[in-house]
């Protein structure tokens, strides 16, 4: 697998141009947020609303949680009712509306359709998305306040991108433009997430907009393999939350016909897509709580893709190995146990592991490396560790951070 600068550029090279916007960049698109009380801090955004002026094709993928929350749950009933197609989608932050039984799900329900009366939409195109505290109800008095007072702007993506974020330091946004078929498309998009993060066929919070027109089950292909790529090969905490969505508009603004699997520009659109959702993906542990370092790990000569990404996956969930990079310690012992446990096939004798460019590991046995070059690269902003497997050909990219007092500080006093 080609690393992922390089993949950028190759990317940006193959005719994708950086824009600004985030979800509000592709046409026919209004966003916005405002504060109305649900976060303990006053004042804070944490009701945002993102809406298409025309009824949009539409995509989703949700989290695999046996607990998941009442939005998750009623964003898939929605999807499956309009046979893929949607309009707007209304977040909240600062509490997740999960566990909260048959009030959550009402709850919800009135969350769409207050929305939707706003918008003088079918409130089947509304979709919803909570995060935050689980178990707590969702103050739908102050949600409908919120939906009340809410702005929405051609170019609110940003107000977007703020008013879903909970323990985020920093907003996280992309968006990209291209041609298809001789006309300007963009595809942009927005995501939160610093913690509970370990995907399992989801994503954490993040909303892709599009004005390409595409045909709804040719949407939800490429959405699903985008997300297995990028937002499923992160982690932070080895946590999967009850709330993960991940929701992709087509607004059909750009008049290009329909994409689906068999249009001449279909590839392109999809390197698009994979060009957001890896650097949104990626966004997510460099902003990690309590996070000071991100790590890039790759598997190499895999004899099957799920054994890479197996491999790959166990190694940035690995605590000790967290705190390893936390302290710049090349203890290349706790990579070694990561990847014994991982489920992966593999042949202990056969491993070589390199830090940083530095290999200190080779047949499963340590190398006579230079300790203070491993311990170097060990404490760059980003630490990359390449495995080789010597077992076959494929190969699994998998991105994290380190694991430090910050984050215990921050999910010690999480409902205080």
């Amino acid at each position: 697998m080609t690393d992922y600068p390089e993949l950028m550029t190759r990317d940006l090279a193959a005719g994708l141009r950086l824009v600004d916007g985030g979800v509000t960049a592709a046409r026919g698109f209004r966003a916005g947020n405002t504060a109305c009380g649900i976060k303990s801090d006053a004042g804070l955004p944490d009701l945002a609303l993102l809406v298409a002026d025309e009824q949009c094709a539409a995509a989703g993928t949700f989290t695999t949680s046996k607990t998941a929350s009442h939005t998750v749950l009623l964003d898939r009933e929605k999807l499956a009712s309009t046979g893929g197609h949607a309009q707007a989608v209304v977040v909240n932050s600062g509490n997740a509306n999960c566990s909260n039984g048959e009030q959550g799900m009402l709850d919800a329900r009135r969350m769409a359709d207050v929305t939707a009366q706003k918008l003088g939409i079918d409130p089947s195109l509304v979709l919803v998305s909570s995060t935050g505290i689980i178990g707590r109800r969702l103050p739908i008095d102050k949600v409908e306040k919120g939906v009340a007072q809410i702005e929405v702007h051609p170019d609110g993506g940003p107000d977007f991108a703020q008013g879903i974020i909970t323990t985020d330091t920093r907003t996280k946004t992309i968006a990209v433009e291209f041609t298809v078929e001789g006309k300007t498309v963009r595809l942009g998009g927005s995501t939160k997430g610093a913690g509970m993060i370990y995907p399992n066929m989801a994503t954490m919070l993040c909303y892709l907009t599009t004005d390409a027109a595409a045909e709804p089950a040719f949407l939800q292909q490429l959405l699903s393999a985008a997300v297995d790529d990028s937002f499923n090969m992160v982690c932070v905490d080895g946590d999967m939350s009850t709330n993960d969505t991940v929701l992709l508009f087509a607004s059909g603004v750009a008049g290009n016909t329909p994409l689906n699997a068999s249009s001449p520009d279909a590839a392109l659109f999809e390197a698009a897509l994979r060009h957001v959702t890896r650097y949104l993906a990626r966004e997510i542990p460099r902003d990690g709580e309590g996070a000071s370092r991100f790590q890039t790990v790759t598997v190499r000569n895999a004899p099957t893709r799920a054994d890479a990404r197996k491999a790959a996956r166990a190694i940035t969930n690995s605590p000790i190995w967290q705190c390893a990079i936390a302290g710049s310690d090349p203890n290349w012992g706790r990579v070694i146990a990561a990847l014994g446990k991982s489920g992966a096939d593999l042949d202990h004798n056969k491993l070589d592991i390199s830090l940083g460019g530095v290999l200190v590991v080779h047949n499963g046995v340590a190398t006579d490396y230079d300790q203070a070059a491993a311990k170097q690269v060990m404490g760059q902003p980003e630490v990359a560790v390449d495995v080789d497997l010597h077992l076959g050909d494929v190969s699994a990219m998998a991105w994290g951070c380190d694991l430090t007092h910050g984050y215990i500080e921050e999910n010690a006093e999480y409902t205080r």
